[in-house]
């Protein structure tokens, strides 16, 4: 096949037809057409290392931001609408009562829900540049002409020393991921992690920072974490044991904690924090040093222990002017007796 006569026509008109470029046969080639329109051999013959390839970087990394920015973008939309999303329903019906003291455990439960997502959605969002990025830089090595074989090799075994070596950061990394996504806990939850538990000071990718009621400041490795109990999510449970003696009115003694905890539950300046009706249980536990009374309130997990010793206070108080009577410990198990007050 010959070249088409402007072609030759070029070649001959700028006096290098005997330096064209032996592409010229094939006028479908990207040096034919660049010969063809610069008249530039030299140009034509490197046409591919001075066009073509730069083109096709300039391409792979226009196309690599446009796929990093709408994948932020789709990131950004999800962790939006999740951070905004609907209230859990066992909690909606707090939402009354917690209204008249300006307080609403639904707005932590939004709070807690908005830095969840904006946590996740900055793992997600790195995640997503590390491999659009990755995958561009190896487009963009390969258009260069290097040999990805040894990059490759060179990094599979890298992976498995760190894989081996870094076992156990890795652990704590993927652990951190999954206590974040599952919203296990957050900043000031109050937790039992086993060997320690706290307020939580922070929450990050590789350990667990809190506090105890000593002040002693706690670092759990999210990897060694087994199993967390949450004190601080959705509302606390109050549960109080009253020990009496053994000849005591029964019932007379549970309609007496049932005022005393309904009297609590009316007043305005604890409306805000019990969320449900007191509820006078009677009879938990019979021993030799006495019986065990119980009464229970549900109310915001942040107040639960001001409210726990507010309602004991009340029900000491309550007994010694009804003249219910106490039972006096036992030889050898006074402290045993004194630890049954609450759980």
């Amino acid at each position: 096949m010959t070249a088409p006569p402007s072609v030759m026509i070029a070649a001959a008109d700028s006096g290098l037809g005997d330096a064209a470029p032996a592409c010229l046969t094939d006028p479908t080639t990207l040096c034919a057409k660049v010969y063809e329109l610069s008249g530039l051999g030299w140009l034509a013959t490197n046409a591919e290392a001075l066009i073509e390839k730069p083109a096709k970087i300039l391409l792979v990394v226009v196309v690599a931001a446009v796929v990093r920015m709408l994948l932020h973008r789709a990131i950004r939309r999800l962790t939006d609408r999740t951070a905004t999303g609907a209230m859990p329903t066992i909690l909606r019906p707090l939402r009354n009562r917690a209204a008249a003291g300006g307080t609403d455990p639904l707005e932590q439960v939004a709070a807690r829900r908005t830095q969840r997502a904006e946590a996740i959605g900055s793992v997600l969002r790195s995640v997503a540049s590390f491999v659009v990025m990755g995958i561009a830089v190896v487009l963009v090595l390969g258009e260069l002409g290097l040999n990805l074989a040894p990059i490759v090799a060179s990094a599979g075994v890298v992976g498995v020393a760190l894989g081996f070596g870094a076992q156990n950061l890795i652990k704590d990394f993927i652990a951190g991921i999954g206590i974040i996504l599952e919203d296990q806990y957050g900043v000031g939850d109050v937790v039992d992690l086993g060997e320690a538990s706290g307020t939580v000071e922070a929450v990050g990718l590789r350990i667990t920072r809190l506090r105890d009621v000593n002040g002693v400041v706690w670092y759990a490795r999210n990897g060694e974490i087994l199993r967390v109990g949450n004190k601080s999510q959705g509302y606390a449970q109050v549960v109080i044991d009253m020990p009496v003696a053994h000849d005591t009115d029964l019932e007379r003694c549970r309609r007496v904690m049932q005022e005393v905890a309904d009297r609590m539950y009316a007043e305005d300046d604890w409306a805000a924090v019990l969320l449900a009706e007191p509820e006078s249980l009677g009879v938990e536990q019979i021993t030799a040093e006495g019986v065990f009374m119980r009464v229970q309130v549900r109310t915001t997990n942040a107040d639960q222990w001001r409210v726990g010793r507010e309602l004991r206070m009340r029900l000491k108080e309550r007994f010694v002017a009804e003249g219910i009577r106490t039972p006096p410990p036992l030889i050898g198990a006074a402290s045993g007796a004194a630890g049954n007050g609450t759980r």
